[in-house]
C-alpha cells in the first residue's frame, strides 16, 4: 500500500493571492461556525428526546471524533498534498497527544478507582509505589496541555531533522515513518513505561474537577473540538497562501531548484512538519476525554495508513478535500461496521483503489470536473 500511496497522479493547487479566503468561504466558515456553536448544542440539549430535529450523545460523539480525524486529515494535507511528503507515522503524533491528555485524566480520577488508592489501578495492580517521572507534571492540566504540544513537536522536529538533513525522501521517507510509529506502538505495549501497557488509560471521571459524563461537558468539548478544527483550517489557508506556502509548493515540485534559488528546503519541510505533528497531538488530546480510551492501538500502522486515505479521498492539496474524506470514510465506515462488519476493510481497500485509478484528485476534483461541465 505504501508504494500506491507514493505514486499519486500529480496534485493541482490553486494560490490565491487577495486573501486567506473569499467572500463565500467566509460565509461559509461562518456557517460552521454557528452550527458548531449554536445548532448543534440546541439539538442536542435543548430538543425533546423524542423529537425528529433531536441529535443524540451518539451522533454528537461521532460528530466530535470525525472532527478529530478531520485535524489529522488536514494535518496531512500540508505535509503531503503541499509539501509533497508522504508521512505514514502521523497516528504516533496523534496518540501521543492523547496520551498526554489521558494522564492528566487518569490523576483526575483520584480515589475513586476500583482500589480507591490515589494511583491508577494499572499501577495499583502491578504494585508501583510510587508514580514514574514520566507523571512529574500529570497532576497540572496546564503543564499536560503544555506537553500536548511539545512532546509530538519535539518527536517531530528530531526525527525530521535528520530526517531531512540526509536527505531521504519518497518511498524511504514513508518507511522510516511507519518503522518509528511500530517502534512507539511497541514500546507503549509495555507495562514497565508507565503507560498502562495493552489496556492504555480508560475510565476517565473528570475534567478540571468536572465530572466528564455530563451533557454539557460533553457538549463543551463538542464545540471546543469544532472551533479547533475550523481554526487550523484558516491557520493552514493563511499559511499555504503565503510566501512560506508557495516555497511549500515549489519544494514539492522541483525542489532541486528551489535549491538553486538560495532557499534552504530543510528549514521549510522542518516547520511544516513540526506545525504538522502539533496538529495532530492536539486532535488526540480532544479525541480522549470524548471518546473515553486511549492504548497502543491509536499507534498502529494501519491507522496512520488511514490519515493518508482520508486525504486522498477528499482530495490533497485542497484543505477542504482532506476534511471532506475524513468526514465521508469515518462516516461509511461507522455504517458499515454496524450493518456489514465482515465486508468494512474490503470497502475500504476498493474505495482507495476507486479513488487511485479513477479520482486521482479526489472527492473534491470530482466536484469541480462536475461544475466545469464537459
Amino acid at each position: 500500500m505504501s508504494a500506491v500511496l507514493q505514486n499519486p497522479a500529480p496534485v493541482a493547487v490553486q494560490v490565491r493571492t487577495g486573501g486567506i479566503l473569499t467572500g463565500k468561504s467566509w460565509s461559509a466558515v461562518f456557517t460552521a461556525i454557528v452550527v458548531v456553536a449554536v445548532l448543534v448544542p440546541v439539538l442536542n440539549l435543548m430538543t425533546p428526546a423524542d423529537s425528529a430535529l433531536h441529535l443524540s450523545d451518539y451522533a454528537v460523539q461521532l460528530i466530535a471524533k470525525i472532527m478529530c480525524y478531520a485535524i489529522c486529515a488536514l494535518a496531512m494535507d500540508l505535509i503531503w498534498g503541499y509539501t509533497g511528503i508522504l508521512s505514514l507515522g502521523h497516528g504516533v503524533f496523534f496518540a501521543l497527544g492523547g496520551y498526554c491528555m489521558g494522564m492528566y485524566l487518569m490523576r483526575q480520577i483520584g480515589s475513586d478507582g476500583q482500589y480507591r488508592l490515589p494511583m491508577p489501578d494499572f499501577m495499583v495492580f502491578l504494585n508501583w509505589k510510587e508514580f514514574p517521572w514520566t507523571w512529574a507534571v500529570s497532576d497540572s492540566f496546564a503543564a499536560q496541555m503544555l506537553l500536548v504540544v511539545l512532546v509530538p513537536g519535539l518527536l517531530a522536529f528530531v526525527f525530521g531533522f535528520f530526517a531531512f538533513r540526509s536527505r531521504i525522501k519518497g518511498v524511504y521517507f514513508s518507511i522510516i515513518t511507519q518503522a518509528m510509529t511500530y517502534a512507539c506502538m511497541l514500546l507503549f505495549f509495555r507495562n514497565e513505561t508507565g503507560f498502562g501497557g495493552n489496556n492504555g488509560f480508560t475510565d476517565f471521571k473528570r475534567i478540571l474537577g468536572t465530572p466528564i459524563a455530563t451533557p454539557s461537558m460533553r457538549m463543551t468539548l463538542f464545540v471546543m473540538t469544532g472551533l479547533t478544527l475550523i481554526g487550523f483550517f484558516l491557520l493552514a489557508r493563511w499559511l499555504v497562501t503565503s510566501k512560506f506556502g508557495r516555497v511549500l509548493q515549489a519544494i514539492r515540485d522541483a525542489e532541486t531548484r528551489v535549491m538553486f534559488t538560495g532557499y534552504d528546503p530543510l528549514r521549510y519541510k522542518l516547520a511544516i512538519w513540526v506545525i504538522s505533528a502539533v496538529m495532530c497531538g492536539i486532535a488526540g488530546a480532544l479525541y480522549v476525554p470524548q471518546v473515553g480510551i486511549i492504548n497502543p492501538g491509536e499507534m498502529s500502522p494501519a491507522a496512520s495508513i488511514e490519515i493518508a486515505i482520508w486525504a486522498a479521498v477528499g482530495g490533497r492539496g485542497t484543505l477542504i478535500g482532506p476534511i471532506i474524506g475524513a468526514f465521508f470514510v469515518n462516516g461509511a465506515k461507522s455504517w458499515f461496521t454496524q450493518a456489514f462488519p465482515e465486508f468494512w476493510l474490503y470497502f475500504l481497500g476498493a474505495l482507495f483503489i476507486a479513488v487511485t485509478i479513477f479520482l486521482p484528485q479526489g472527492i473534491i476534483g470530482l466536484v469541480r470536473r462536475k461544475k466545469e461541465g464537459p
